[in-house]
């Protein structure tokens, strides 16, 4: 089944999959609201802003695996996300990345290895993958990495400009 297909709740709990934004390049991040990383939140929606019309998608998956870093409810991490950082891009169900419940979409993205060549388990919250417009995953971006990074950027305007 590829990553458009597969099932996932909306933040407020609807039923959903990703095929809404087949044809379209996205950047999936799990995310979280009280981890050292949670300013990441204004580069990607930088990133949403600038490049959504372009054919970009930014999808945020709160997860709470990394030291209870995304405690809130789903009512509260929407509100901290668009009160705090002006998300506009969508936010998803929070899921488990890592584990015996990890949500099949990361069930996949977990299999891509980074420029390190290293594949496997979610290091930590805001470990970024890009998808092209054909449901590929093509690169994995690990968690200290900016999502403004100029690497970041060059691969990202490679796949819109496909």
């Amino acid at each position: 089944m590829n990553i458009f297909e597969l099932p996932i709740n909306t933040l407020d709990g609807q039923p959903s999959t990703l095929s809404n934004y087949k044809g379209k390049v996205l950047l999936l991040v799990n995310v979280a609201s009280k981890c050292g990383l949670t300013p990441q939140y204004e580069g990607l929606e930088r990133l949403h802003e600038k490049y959504s019309e372009k054919g970009l998608s930014v999808l945020g998956f709160p997860c709470n695996q990394f030291l209870g870093q995304e405690p809130g409810t789903a009512q509260e991490i929407q509100e901290f996300c668009s009160t705090t950082y002006g998300i506009t891009f969508p936010l998803f169900e929070k899921i488990e990345v890592n584990g015996a419940s990890r949500h099949p979409i990361y069930s996949q993205l977990v299999q891509v290895e980074d420029d390190e060549g290293e594949a496997g388990d979610i290091k930590w919250n805001f470990e970024k993958f890009l998808v092209n417009r054909s449901g590929e995953i093509v690169a994995r971006i690990r968690p200290q990495v900016e999502p403004e990074d100029p690497r970041v950027v060059e691969q990202l305007e490679k796949l819109l400009s496909e």
